[in-house]
């Protein structure tokens, strides 16, 4: 923690921060203090807009002045070497930039930001490759092992655009995935509410509740592999909901788990692709449709399928001996 004594803030909103609530506001200056606290000092009216008291729901408006009262925050850390390998490969894979944003292929492995024992992320990276830029913020998450398209806000009314898209579901996301077995044609959507759990281990689960979240995935059969020995399949899964773990859920409650999780799959089949080289979680986000923060101009990016996941596909349509 800093040892400096935190003093009083008044801070103007721009126009490009307009529209946000002042909780989330709150809560990207005070990075480090915990949600709860910030709900606090905002009900104990410690925080002011104009000299007034507001509510945690309160939208900023542009040239508004926020009292940011004196909060102890975590002290801030520092970002990695953008010479380190994995950072400079970070170039390569960003597929698209302009002023408002980015899109990256994210590598499988590599966490989308730090905690929990990772010093860093991509986000982290990013931002050491663009020390330059004020602005950067991730539009949605993929879970490590997990590859493929990711977005990444240069704005913060890109930012706010590119949520409302998510919440009004006018962006479309496209996953492939090899799952175990055959997958059964008549299986379309997957609609099991999800219900996040966290293990005494501290490690964190999902399962199928009755009382969790509404959740729902679109399925499409893209190819199967009659001449293997591995009775698998390749799906399109379209989430039309954005919940954690939720394709990896949805297609283990239908009894089709996806190749090597490590969490929701099943030990053998993941054995049987291993010795055709797969090494990684097959779950790949290939396919992006959304419509520009800035232009209104429909956009649509695409990831096809790394070498390492391209071969396994290979050796599954020749067969295996």
């Amino acid at each position: 923690m800093t040892d400096s004594q935190p003093q009083v803030r008044f801070y103007q909103i721009n126009a490009d921060e307009a529209g946000q609530r002042i909780d989330n506001f709150l809560l990207n200056q005070l990075k480090g203090v915990p949600k709860s606290m910030i709900y606090r000092i905002v009900r104990k009216g410690e925080v002011r807009v104009n000299k007034k008291r507001i509510k945690p729901e309160y939208r900023l408006c542009d040239g508004d002045e926020v009292r940011i009262p004196p909060v102890r925050v975590a002290e801030k850390q520092a970002l990695p070497n953008p010479k380190l390998d994995k950072i400079a490969g970070l170039e390569q894979a960003i597929i698209f930039e302009d002023d408002a944003m980015l899109v990256v292929n994210k590598p499988a492995g590599m966490a989308v930001h730090g905690g929990s024992g990772l010093h860093y992320g991509l986000i982290e990276g990013l931002r050491a490759l663009r020390p330059q830029a004020k602005f950067l913020e991730l539009v949605h998450r993929l879970d490590r092992d997990t590859s493929g398209l990711l977005m990444v806000a240069k704005k913060r009314s890109a930012l706010r655009s590119l949520h409302e898209q998510l919440r009004d579901k006018d962006m479309e996301k496209t996953y492939v995935a090899l799952v175990y077995g055959s997958w059964p044609g008549k299986i379309k959507k997957v609609d099991q509410s999800l219900q996040k759990n966290t293990l005494q281990s501290g490690e964190r689960i999902v399962r199928t509740d009755a009382e969790g979240k509404p959740s729902l995935t679109r399925f499409k059969v893209r190819e199967r592999f009659p001449l293997s020995d591995i009775s698998a399949t390749l799906v399109e899964a379209s989430p039309v909901t954005g919940r954690t773990h939720q394709i990896r859920v949805h297609t283990q409650c239908v009894g089709h788990p996806i190749a090597m999780d490590n969490k929701y799959g099943i030990r053998g089949f993941d054995e049987q692709l291993k010795v055709l080289g797969l090494g990684r979680l097959f779950l790949h986000a290939e396919r992006l449709q959304i419509t520009h923060p800035k232009t209104g101009e429909k956009m649509q990016f695409h990831a096809p399928l790394d070498n390492d996941l391209n071969q396994v596909i290979i050796k599954l349509r020749k067969g295996v001996s």
